[in-house]
């Protein structure tokens, strides 16, 4: 890929938490050892169970989260290291839409005093001029200029997450973390956020880490797909590929599980069962996360964690995909 945006190398990050009746110290390995890129003006859908760590490396990437190893080039820039001071002109070109439009927006800001917050923070033009683009971008996500002195309780759930967008904007951001933000929204309001980010990217040229549940809205927005077990990028290729050919055996489960809207091919639909149960991120296997599920696993699964590879033009952590 030449010049991306974003390109992150053999990220790990891990968290320490204390289990059992005695408060026994372990790590959960939240993010491990993932490589990926982003091109300008992409979108890459990032899916998975909870619990993954799709939100975790988000997080990290953006630098909430301090990572323990590996590197975050962000447009060329080495950022991994950088004191927060040091990260604040980066900040302005990489925000984040959250999962929650109920607990994101503070109740005791009016919404244009929200959306001008970052201008405010960053001195971008005088309190006349941020008062104009406030309402410019409540007109971009479909909202009137005349909500900027309301307050968030008198907008719904997929108003609220519009603001949430204007607020993401206001830095003309050229990458932005969309962490779940469709996931607490009614199914008819879902497709509204995702044509409204898609409509944004075309005119903006953002780039987008897409994080979600729902592998079809996914499929839809996205140019190309990550897939997240425990921890790890499994596969990652073009979006209708992942949906239609997937080649892991965790990605070929997830996708036999989306619903058909035809009844004739949902009839035919048939879901891969997973053995066994999930892995304790406290207690992953030596191996592939994915051994202890998969039904093919080898020896050499057990004992040898795989690394992406390229394998018809997408890349796949598995032993047994060639």
């Amino acid at each position: 890929m030449n010049n991306p945006i974003l390109c992150v190398k053999d990220l790990e990050k891990t968290f320490q938490v204390r289990t059992g009746m005695f408060g026994k110290q372990g790590i959960i390995h939240a993010v491990n050892h993932v490589s990926l890129e982003l091109a300008r003006g992409e979108t890459l859908g990032l899916v998975g169970e909870s619990g993954c760590g799709k939100s975790s490396l988000g997080r990290t990437i953006l630098k909430v989260y301090e990572p323990d190893s590996g590197t975050i080039l962000f447009d060329g820039n080495d950022i991994t290291t950088l004191s927060r001071e040091q990260m604040r002109p980066y900040r302005k070109r990489m925000q984040m839409i959250f999962q929650d439009p109920y607990a994101s927006l503070n109740p005791r800001f009016t919404i244009g005093e929200m959306i001008a917050e970052p201008m405010k923070i960053y001195n971008i033009g005088s309190a006349d001029e941020r008062a104009e683009r406030v309402k410019a971008l409540l007109k971009t996500v479909g909202l009137r200029p005349d909500h900027s002195t309301r307050y968030p309780h008198e907008f719904s759930g997929g108003q609220r997450q519009r603001i949430g967008i204007a607020r993401a904007l206001s830095l003309d951001p050229d990458f932005m973390v969309c962490d779940e933000p469709i996931s607490a929204l009614d199914v008819s309001i879902q497709a509204q956020i995702v044509n409204l980010l898609e409509e944004i990217q075309a005119k903006r040229n953002i780039s987008y880490l897409f994080i979600a549940h729902d592998i079809t809205m996914v499929q839809h927005i996205s140019h190309r797909i990550g897939v997240m077990y425990m921890g790890s990028l499994v596969e990652v290729g073009n979006a209708d590929e992942i949906c239609n050919d997937p080649l892991h055996p965790y990605t070929k489960a997830l996708i036999s599980a989306v619903p058909r809207p035809d009844p004739r091919k949902e009839r035919e639909r048939t879901v891969l069962k997973l053995p066994g149960e999930t892995p304790s991120p406290l207690n992953l296997p030596a191996g592939c996360p994915f051994s202890l599920r998969c039904r093919y696993a080898s020896k050499r699964c057990r004992e040898e964690m795989p690394q992406l590879r390229q394998v018809s033009g997408r890349t796949v952590a598995c032993h047994l995909v060639s």
